[in-house]
């Protein structure tokens, strides 16, 4: 990758952590980030991805890092067509994007990637206290912006 790819790359996954910390949730982040670098703003982003933090609604289910990926691969390689070989390439895009959230991370599940169960009344505030979505979080948030970069030079 060339050096000024790897600036773009590491400006991007800043930007992420810095939507993150501005009080959009992981999934608004990542999808804002590269909505934004990819198309410029549209005010239906990140609106769409608002359900998705927390594990989709706080139930502690799929990382919104990883959701929002997958909505952004959807808006940059997904088709309007209801045409399965057209949806295709976003499915091999999608599929390689999750594998490697998980092996990078261990897991996709939000309460077993923060150790906390969000659905859970005052599980939220818990995570807050001890610095876990700042420390936790934000990695997850930059590295899956980092890989969208890569996976998008990728494919073209």
């Amino acid at each position: 990758m060339a050096l000024k790819d790897m600036d773009e790359k590491s400006a991007l996954g800043k930007k992420a952590m810095a939507n993150f910390k501005k009080g959009y949730n992981c999934a608004q982040s990542v999808l804002l980030t590269m909505f934004e670098h990819w198309n410029g703003k549209d005010d239906l982003i990140p609106k769409v991805a608002t359900g998705f933090g927390g594990g989709i609604g706080r139930c502690g289910s799929l990382c919104g890092a990883l959701t929002g990926g997958v909505m952004a691969i959807g808006i940059r390689h997904g088709t309007n067509e209801p045409s399965v070989e057209k949806r295709l390439k976003t499915y091999g895009i999608a599929h390689d994007f999750y594998a490697w959230f998980e092996k990078q991370h261990g897991g996709v599940m939000c309460r077993e990637l923060i150790g906390y169960d969000l659905s859970v009344p005052g599980e939220m505030e818990k995570a807050r206290k001890s610095g876990v979505l700042d420390e936790k979080c934000t990695v997850f948030i930059r590295n899956a912006v980092e890989k969208l970069f890569e996976l998008n030079e990728q494919s073209k």
